[in-house]
């Protein structure tokens, strides 16, 4: 069985943001970048880990980004792994991305698709469903467990108000969330490991993006606290509904 981990890489969360050219781009100036968290920490080292247990054959990582991303892929080999992927195109839109992906697993033919719930920078969470549908591949997501018996996946996902077990045949595309896995750091012989390993690069396939970012905005910045006296409810009905807006 072959798998193939989506990641992306994100900034750090201590990372101060501005923007530049009249809010129009993200100044990558000093910034930064990690591999998403939740491609790491869940699918990335699940797929590692079923690996290990002579389930899958090999695991291979993809990425969607100029060569700034490398040293992302670079650690995510370090974890373990056996190449990487990265597909030579910059772009913030969600089906490009998952159309690239796509496109290349086309060519290899993977089992198992796995990636992360969502990305901490944009909060996208629909990479994987494009990619299912791409591949005419079923698709779970929110996964918090992942067992494989032969071609059957057994997934525990978060619904809301709780969680359910689901059976279904590979292919499969998954998405996953914390509790899949236990974090891992690399160690020194997975470090010097990555240098070797294979890290193809791939020029992006001739697909059109959907959507384009026109501008960027940070919040309205944090102000003081209002202190209301507890007997007079309708001053504080009054700000809510006024400033505060939410009444």
């Amino acid at each position: 069985m072959k798998i193939l981990v989506c990641i992306c890489q994100v900034p750090d969360t201590t990372t101060k943001i501005v923007f530049t050219d009249n809010n129009t781009h993200f100044n990558k100036q000093g910034v930064t970048y990690i591999i998403n968290p939740y491609d790491e920490w869940n699918a990335l080292v699940r797929a590692l880990e079923l690996k290990e247990a002579g389930i899958a054959t090999a695991v291979h990582f993809i990425t969607v980004g100029k060569a700034d991303a490398e040293p992302v892929i670079r650690k995510a080999l370090a974890l373990g792994g056996d190449e990487a992927v990265r597909i030579d195109i910059e772009c913030s839109d969600t089906y490009l991305i998952a159309a690239q992906i796509a496109e290349y697993a086309k060519t290899v033919g993977y089992d198992l698709v796995l990636c992360g719930k969502e990305s901490i920078d944009y909060n996208n969470g629909s990479v994987g469903a494009m990619v299912a549908e791409l591949l005419d591949m079923n698709y779970l997501a929110f996964a918090e467990k992942i067992d494989i018996a032969g071609t059957t996946a057994t997934v525990v996902r978060e619904i809301e108000g709780g969680e359910e077990t689901d059976t279904c045949s590979l292919p499969l595309v998954i998405s996953c969330q914390k509790g899949v896995a236990e974090a891992r750091i690399p160690n020194m012989r997975g470090i010097m490991a990555a240098r070797t390993k294979p890290l193809k690069v791939v020029p992006p396939a001739a697909i059109e993006a959907l959507s384009a970012i026109v501008s960027y905005e940070l919040p309205p910045a944090k102000t003081g606290v209002k202190m209301v006296s507890a007997d007079n409810m309708d001053e504080l009905v009054s700000l809510l509904h006024r400033e505060a807006k939410v009444i």
